[in-house]
């Protein structure tokens, strides 16, 4: 794959336009093993890149032992793990099947996904309800209250978010992150106005439904305690965006950032469906009360794609309000955007800061501006407990490893400004080596 300058920039403008005109709609609701055709028998999907039992970290692991006790396939979690280490499951990575999932990200036959459909160009991403920050499966825990809450998604939330769609139509959601990133959020860990927005739009359907008072009542009030409830849909979005970038010729784009607790993977949009990978590190960030980095798991997650498409951390300085749930002073949060400016190619042109004179956010990381700079991007996340049943324990910034950049400069054969060929710098090896 030995691309000139001009292919490489014409690529690149090519993703940045796909980008740019994308428009994502909530359009329905349905059960994973309806919609996603992997999900046949005693099969899961996962976050990160492709995953095996042997080597899954314990929050995810516990994940799994939850998600089959919530299928029925085990009667306890003791069972559960007996059938995963006999190799009963079969694994997936969520995004190799148009789907993500935030942290451990797993997904099972039953659990209900939302479908997003990127009206621009046709292709469609899966994602599951969000349970609520602490004690949820994503983050490892797995006790009855945990199963108990994912069985009332189930069987009460999914039902009436779907009939309120198909009474509402679709939603437009890349419209809401927009008018939420002007409102103090960056759609990755700071939702509220986002949330807030999505209750305002569907609320009048949900109240037209078949639920019952009392149904009607516990979702809304479900979503309304639950800020991080549009999480999901963000990550709906920017997945069915960044999935219609894959295989344009010669992009030197990151599409897709995300990790599994043993690995950290992303894609570039000119190398089609080919991960690169590193080892999964620790977050940096704030710990709630009891807990401290030593109590911490490898990071993990799908919704560092929020990142490659412009959001999340790279729109902090639009959430002032957040840097202190993720360990940053708020005068800091816009010097975190400030500085992916400098990796990137383009700045969004509906997801605007106001504190930058509604600059657009930093868009395009381009693999050949993290070698050559050095700087990685920053991405903030959840934090779940290293030992399995505990849930979520913090949260902060991470950053992937840089081997993962180095991996896709040499695999995509390109060249320096000077003509020379990066694939054979030894800066390569070097900062391999080190890592």
């Amino acid at each position: 794959m030995n691309f000139t300058e001009e292919e490489i920039n014409a690529g690149n403008q090519d993703v940045i336009q796909i980008i740019q005109t994308s428009k994502v709609n909530l359009c329905d609701v349905e059960y994973a093993g309806e919609a996603i055709d992997f999900l046949k028998g005693f099969s899961l999907l996962h976050s990160g890149p492709p995953v095996q039992w042997r080597n899954m970290c314990s929050a995810m692991r516990s994940a799994v032992c939850g998600a089959a006790v919530y299928e029925g396939w085990a009667e306890n979690l003791e069972e559960a793990q007996d059938m995963a280490e006999r190799g009963c499951f079969s694994f997936g990575s969520n995004n190799e099947h148009s789907a993500v999932g935030p942290m451990a990200g797993i997904v099972s036959p039953s659990m209900p996904v939302m479908i997003f459909q990127n009206t621009t160009f046709g292709n469609k991403s899966f994602v599951t309800f969000n349970e609520g920050l602490g004690k949820a499966l994503r983050f490892g825990a797995n006790d009855d209250f945990v199963i108990n809450r994912l069985k009332w998604i189930e069987k009460v939330l999914a039902p009436i978010i779907k009939e309120a769609l198909n009474r509402s139509g679709p939603i437009d959601i890349t419209s809401m992150m927009a008018r939420g990133i002007q409102r103090g959020d960056e759609c990755h860990n700071r939702n509220k106005s986002s949330t807030s927005l999505f209750i305002r739009k569907i609320a009048p359907w949900v109240v037209r439904t078949a639920g019952s008072r009392e149904e009607i009542a516990e979702v809304l009030s479900f979503m309304d305690r639950n800020d991080h409830f549009f999480l999901n849909l963000s990550m709906g979005s920017s997945k069915a965006t960044m999935d219609a970038t894959i295989g344009i010729r010669a992009s030197t784009i990151v599409n897709c950032m995300c990790a599994n607790g043993y690995q950290f993977g992303i894609r570039v949009a000119g190398a089609g469906k080919e991960w690169f990978t590193g080892s999964s590190g620790y977050a940096k960030g704030h710990y709630f009360n009891g807990y401290n980095a030593g109590d911490a798991n490898k990071v993990m997650g799908d919704s560092y794609i929020s990142e490659a498409a412009g959001i999340g951390a790279f729109a902090m300085g639009s959430a002032p309000g957040g840097g202190r749930f993720i360990g940053i002073k708020p005068a800091e949060t816009l010097q975190y955007s400030l500085k992916m400016y400098g990796i990137t190619v383009a700045e969004h042109e509906a997801f605007k800061i106001p504190a930058l004179d509604f600059r657009g956010t930093p868009l395009g990381i381009d693999i050949r501006n993290v070698f050559q700079t050095g700087v990685l991007p920053v991405i903030n996340t959840g934090i779940a407990h290293k030992k399995s049943g505990i849930g979520q324990i913090g949260a902060g910034v991470v950053y992937p490893p840089m081997v993962c950049f180095n991996k896709a400069i040499r695999e995509m054969g390109l060249n320096t400004s000077d003509g020379n060929s990066i694939a054979g710098n030894k800066n390569i090896i070097l900062k391999e080596n080190a890592k």
